[in-house]
């Protein structure tokens, strides 16, 4: 018989794996509800009619499709069958999808549910979702998204408490980072001011490669887009703009003092980054104006967060839409949002080695089987230690002493407690440290307060 397996791009993990993701996970809830977000879920599958021309065509062909149930060949007709059309015959074939993303699925819950939301709605979800990619080192066909959004607001302070919690996460987790911030408006701005105001697209989607493949490729990608000599060589001061956000916020604004959109966006920009000036902010926040983001729905800021200390791609990701519930017939709802990247920040703390201890420590005290009496006794010490708190096992089998102490130090689990007749008679328990080797003989309250303490 052959060996199980799992598909492609997809994950096992294991209880010590479990542990790290669901620190990142909690760490990413609880800053998400210090901010009054709200967490809702949405179901796996979707319709494709819900799905399908969200993404482009290049997304329509990475949905997975879920076959109809019972007999999904009944609606085909023999012609159809030797036509060999996958697109016609999946459409008969397949009703429902793996959602590809949490945005579509959730402008799809803003319409249905709209009359029951107050407005502005603050949401989170932290959910999988399947692409049908080739699979490769860190991009799988099952992965988390982290997303919070803001519908039906177009203050600008949404955009600033969005920085603070990209800054609150990763100074929970530990995890040095730079915020950078652009503007599709100054985007707009710029592509109007070098004459290529139709082009804003191709130069979107070069000059946000300009850290992978530099000016030189970017420039390249530019001419093959069909972009004019002269205007390329008008784009090059603007994409070399350094110094402070102040200085290249200014040197943009005379830049772009003929465009309107562009002067829009410089106007949002700096009242962004002016408002947090005033706030506790640890982390760096880097005005990039070659900051692009790949999606076009972006109408207003857009962030990109990268780690500092180890290499590794965008780890945290979005910005301003202004039609979000648009595909679905309802537009004009504004909204804003980001995404954590879950398995790059677990891979980012695993380099870092930023997993504090107790994220990762299972069991705290075990429990030593001598036997059906000695059992018992261990029962009433461990229930007690549960309600304390403790994170507490009985090991299930009176086996030799050997195998339960390979068992407690293969779990990593710091105290096993000993109850034979003696501990019995005194109402008490040996309580060993695992790290240390020393040996105390208390009474359960004490092995209580002793790890509690800890």
């Amino acid at each position: 018989m052959a060996k199980p397996s799992i598909p492609k791009g997809t994950r096992d993990f294991s209880p010590e794996e479990m542990a790290k993701r669901n620190y990142i996970f909690n760490t990413i809830r609880e800053v998400y509800e210090l901010y009054g977000f709200r967490q809702i879920e949405t179901p796996a599958l979707e319709t494709l009619q819900t799905l399908m021309g969200k993404y482009g065509e290049e997304g329509d062909k990475l949905l997975f499709k879920v076959l109809n149930s019972g007999d999904y060949m009944a609606k085909l007709t023999d012609e159809e069958l030797q036509g060999r059309n996958s697109l016609k015959l999946a459409s008969k074939l397949s009703e429902k999808g793996l959602r590809y993303d949490l945005t579509v699925p959730f402008a799809r819950y803003v319409v249905m549910h709209r009359e029951e939301l107050q407005m502005p709605f603050k949401r989170y979800q932290i959910q999988p979702v399947w692409r049908a990619d080739r699979p490769q080192k860190g991009r799988y066909r099952e992965f988390y998204q982290c997303d919070a959004d803001v519908v039906g607001s177009d203050s600008l302070l949404n955009e600033v408490e969005l920085v603070q919690i990209i800054d609150t996460v990763f100074t929970k987790l530990g995890v040095r980072v730079q915020v950078k911030i652009n503007n599709r408006k100054i985007l707009t701005g710029i592509a109007e001011t070098i004459g290529e105001a139709d082009k804003i697209t191709d130069i979107t989607v070069a000059i946000d490669k300009i850290d992978k493949i530099g000016i030189d490729n970017v420039n390249e990608e530019l001419r093959a887009d069909g972009i004019a000599e002269e205007a390329i060589q008008k784009l090059q001061p603007i994409l070399a703009l350094s110094g402070s956000n102040d200085d290249k916020l200014n040197t943009i604004a005379k830049v772009l003092e003929t465009s309107e959109t562009g002067l829009k966006g410089v106007e949002e920009t700096r009242f962004i980054l002016d408002t947090l000036k005033g706030l506790p902010i640890s982390n760096e926040v880097q005005l990039d104006l070659t900051l692009a983001r790949g999606l076009n729905y972006y109408t207003g800021a857009i962030f990109e967060v990268k780690a500092l200390d180890t290499p590794m791609g965008s780890i945290t990701g979005g910005g301003r839409y202004d039609n979000l519930t648009g595909i679905f017939g309802m537009p004009g709802l504004s909204g804003v949002g980001i995404s954590f990247g879950a398995d790059r920040i677990y891979d980012v703390l695993n380099a870092l080695d930023l997993y504090p201890k107790e994220a990762t420590t299972g069991t705290q005290l075990l429990f030593i089987n001598f036997g059906e009496k000695e059992a018992a006794y261990c029962m009433e010490g461990a229930a007690k230690c549960r309600q304390a708190g403790i994170r507490t096992e009985i090991f299930p089998d009176s086996a030799k002493m050997k195998k339960q102490m390979s068992y407690a130090n293969t779990k990593q689990i710091p105290f096993v407690a000993l109850a034979g007749e003696n501990e019995i008679n005194e109402g008490k328990v040996t309580l060993k440290d695992m790290t240390t080797g020393e040996q105390q003989l208390l009474t359960i309250d004490e092995v209580i307060s002793k790890i509690t303490a800890l």
